[in-house]
């Protein structure tokens, strides 16, 4: 059997899991303190990554709840030093405004990361033909025009 030990992990994957397992738990009064915590390490890319797992699964769960934008607030704060998180987290914003059939501007959308493009065409909640028409139009990849394409389609039937 070719099953490693758990002391042949490497340290990191050790203290990654740990923390995904923390952030999961967390409580929402402790939940900056921790992330600024997982922040310190001092693998950033690592510490980062959890960081990014745990904020999207959260922004998933609060995407049309009105926690929402308290939540994000604190978040802004302890991951202002992190250009991928805080990225991540106006994207996370933005997809909130399209789910919520607020306004929006085509050229945040258009302009947006693969996977903002990818998250917007596949997300239940955003289901606003305009958006599906610009992407579907004008999506990064072939793989979101398509995918746009699809759902805009079947919105129809």
């Amino acid at each position: 059997m070719n099953s490693r030990r758990q002391s042949d992990e490497p340290a990191e994957h050790r203290r990654f899991a740990r923390y995904l397992h923390a952030l999961q738990y967390v409580t929402a009064a402790d939940e900056a303190d921790l992330l600024a915590a997982v922040l310190r390490d001092g693998d950033t890319t690592m510490a980062a990554s959890a960081v990014s797992r745990h904020m999207d699964r959260r922004a998933a769960e609060l995407l049309t709840a009105p926690a929402f934008t308290a939540w994000a607030q604190a978040m802004s704060r302890v991951i202002d030093q992190h250009e991928f998180l805080t990225t991540r987290l106006h994207e996370w914003r933005l997809l909130r405004t399209l789910a919520l059939g607020e306004p929006w501007a085509a050229e945040d959308l258009t302009a947006a990361s693969d996977w903002l493009q990818r998250t917007a065409v596949s997300t239940p909640v955003v289901a606003a033909p305009d958006v599906l028409r610009l992407l579907a139009e004008h999506g990064r990849t072939r793989r979101v025009r398509n995918a746009a394409h699809h759902r805009l389609h079947h919105l129809k039937e």
